[in-house]
């Protein structure tokens, strides 16, 4: 082949020996090739190499790139779960029924939340700790007994044990009781707690009221509670007493209430039977009480419902039985409540000296003793009477067997 500089047909441009004809033509117009170089492939032109920044190169900004994608990952699944979890927390629980649950004093939270799940009230011990944590209240669940409502969710019955509403259970101590009578019933009731205290507190000296307690309190707790309550109010009521009755102290006005708390059950009767009493005491009689006869014989524990009260028992000089002492005996017979302590402290101003039942309920007041005496007469009958009609009802009772 010629090294001689050829010219291009029709440009007049030398073609240097080897170059392609066709790239070297700058008018476009094709230039034949030979075989051999139409069978040649093109060069083409080589892409630039794209180089990365030497800094993405460095593995710490590497390893920093895959904690911060993980911290990302790490966030959305936590709130995911934290959103999952609180509609978990306020839905509606499992309890199908109300019942009642038991927080002991000292019980932690762990506790609880594992005591609740057993009893299938929660569905989840974990989310109801959690729960009670994110709002504060993990230190502030109350002791107690609470009413878990059905289908409570976890929030409710967290508000319902951080408020403290439990369950409250009464006791009563009625009117007229004993305290012995009163710890009877204190000892047997299955929802307080603890040994009875080894002493009793004197005669009359309980309040006789309704007490609220919750289900696991000491007995020695109420027990003292009772007692303060009593003594304030007989303190109370002593101080607002009229003046000039014949009365030595406040264990005598505590005794004239107790008895008059014994002699009716009428709320409107007892200061017109506080005015006897205090008119007989005024006066040196002495006040013949029944209720003293029971109390001097049969002491605290009462006078069995069936046994009436003989003669013999009348005439027993115990020192309670006023129809043998002069004045009060030497303590209260039973416990009196406000009505009747408030009835001795202002009693009814009257010249009636004797009372008897009269077969309603109530009584038959009089000023003389021969007045009193028909209305004794007239409280046989009705009484003979009743015992004909309770003997004929028996007999009937039996022929029918």
């Amino acid at each position: 082949m010629s090294d001689k500089i050829q010219f291009g047909r029709g440009n007049g441009k030398p073609v240097v020996p080897g170059a392609d004809p066709v790239a070297s033509d700058t008018g476009g117009r094709p230039i034949p090739r030979s075989a051999s170089q139409a069978l040649r492939p093109d060069g083409g032109v080589e892409p630039p190499k794209r180089r990365r920044a030497k800094a993405a190169r460095n593995q710490v900004v590497i390893f920093a790139n895959f904690l911060f994608t993980l911290l990302i990952l790490s966030m959305v699944a936590l709130g995911a779960a934290m959103y999952l979890g609180k509609l978990r927390f306020e839905q509606p629980g499992p309890l199908t029924a109300s019942s009642t649950y038991m927080v002991r004093p000292g019980s932690t939270l762990i506790q609880i939340a594992d005591g609740l799940e057993r009893r299938d009230m929660i569905t989840s011990a974990r989310i109801f700790e959690l729960g009670a944590r994110a709002h504060g209240n993990q230190d502030a669940f109350k002791a107690g007994e609470f009413e878990i409502t059905a289908g409570a969710s976890m929030k409710q019955i967290m508000e319902t044990m951080v408020q403290g509403v439990a369950i409250l259970h009464p006791l009563t101590i009625v009117e007229g009781t004993t305290v012995s009578q009163a710890f009877g019933r204190i000892a047997e009731n299955e929802l307080l707690a603890g040994d009875m205290p080894s002493d009793m507190p004197p005669e009359g000296m309980l309040i006789a009221d309704t007490q609220k307690f919750t289900r696991g309190t000491e007995r020695n707790d109420i027990i003292a509670r009772m007692i303060d309550q009593q003594e304030r109010l007989i303190a109370q009521i002593w101080e607002k007493r009229v003046p000039d009755l014949p009365l030595a102290d406040i264990n005598e006005f505590v005794t004239l209430a107790s008895i008059v708390e014994k002699e009716t059950a009428l709320a409107e009767e007892r200061p017109r039977v506080a005015g006897v009493f205090v008119n007989r005491l005024e006066r040196g009689m002495r006040l013949q009480s029944d209720p003293t006869i029971i109390y001097g014989i049969f002491g605290g524990e009462g006078k069995p419902a069936d046994r009436p009260i003989y003669q013999s028992d009348i005439d027993n000089p115990t020192p309670y039985n006023t129809y043998q002492i002069d004045g009060l005996p030497p303590g209260p017979i039973a416990i009196p409540g406000r009505a009747s302590l408030e009835a001795v402290a202002n009693p009814a101003r009257t010249d009636e000296l004797y009372f008897v039942a009269d077969g309603t309920g109530g009584h038959a007041f009089a000023k003389t003793l021969d007045e009193h005496n028909a209305n004794v007469r007239r409280w046989r009958q009705i009484e003979a009477e009743r015992e004909a009609a309770r003997e004929e009802a028996a007999e009937g009772a039996t022929s029918q067997d």
